[in-house]
């Protein structure tokens, strides 16, 4: 899971990154605090070309751009990460539904260890979110646990699957990465209407098949990967294309 933080107080800033830190290290080394910053842009210019999942923001800042607006901003491009508020200011609760941010959390400024206290049970809360985001199907998310890491990667990212060299585990492609973890590709081959089984080692995503060869029986992905293609699987996969694509018009 990652983890965004702004507050434009430092001393605050480091106090709550230092505190979820310490606990993550201990009880979920699968959280990764990705930016720790003073400055909305920061956050901003982060989300323009990444994605995060969880974020702790004072509703202050010393801006143009508030911590609500940032979190309006969030909201645009990422309707279910968990947004927690930290902040002095009680009365700026209800301010968070007329922007209809949805927060995870609204947690006040109180002394250290009442205030350390509520941040962890928010990272908790939102660790656990995180982890039941990617067993529901309809969020259309394919959850990877590779040892304590857990990620969750959106079905239109991933390119294929394929199987491993090595025995048990399961490869699976993204357009901008590579996983391997424990599995079976006839428990992923339903997964959802855009994955097709085109041979004994692949399941591809139809939406990135970018050029089928049938005379070599291969199958050209969007990032350019190549993968294998069975000569009774042929038919099928152009069938599944062109009705995917009929239903898209």
């Amino acid at each position: 899971m990652k983890v965004i933080i702004c507050e434009d107080d430092e001393a605050q800033l480091h106090f709550i990154h230092t505190k979820l830190k310490q606990y993550a290290f201990i009880e979920h080394s699968g959280i990764d605090f990705v930016l720790v910053t003073s400055k909305p842009e920061d956050v901003l210019f982060y989300i323009e070309k990444n994605q995060a999942d969880c974020y702790f923001l004072d509703i202050e800042l010393e801006s143009h751009i508030t911590g609500l607006e940032l979190a309006s901003k969030i909201r645009e491009y990422d309707p279910l990460s968990s947004i927690i508020f930290v902040t002095t200011h009680a009365e700026m609760l209800q301010l968070t539904f007329t922007y209809k941010i949805a927060a995870l959390d609204f947690i006040i400024k109180r002394e250290q260890e009442e205030l350390t206290h509520q941040l962890i049970a928010a990272l908790e809360t939102a660790y656990q979110k995180y982890k039941q985001l990617g067993l529901v199907d309809e969020r259309h998310f394919f959850q990877v646990k590779i040892g304590e890491l857990i990620k969750n990667i959106p079905y239109d990212e991933i390119c294929y699957f394929s199987t491993s060299t090595q025995i048990h585990k399961v490869q699976l492609q993204t357009k901008n990465g590579h996983y391997e973890f424990y599995g079976k590709l006839k428990d992923i081959e339903k997964l959802d209407g855009r994955f097709y089984r085109c041979h004994k080692s692949f399941i591809i995503n139809i939406d990135h098949v970018q050029e089928i060869d049938k005379k070599n029986r291969t199958v050209t992905m969007t990032n350019g990967e190549i993968c294998f293609i069975s000569f009774r699987s042929i038919r099928g996969l152009q069938e599944k294309i062109k009705k995917v694509s009929v239903f898209n018009k």
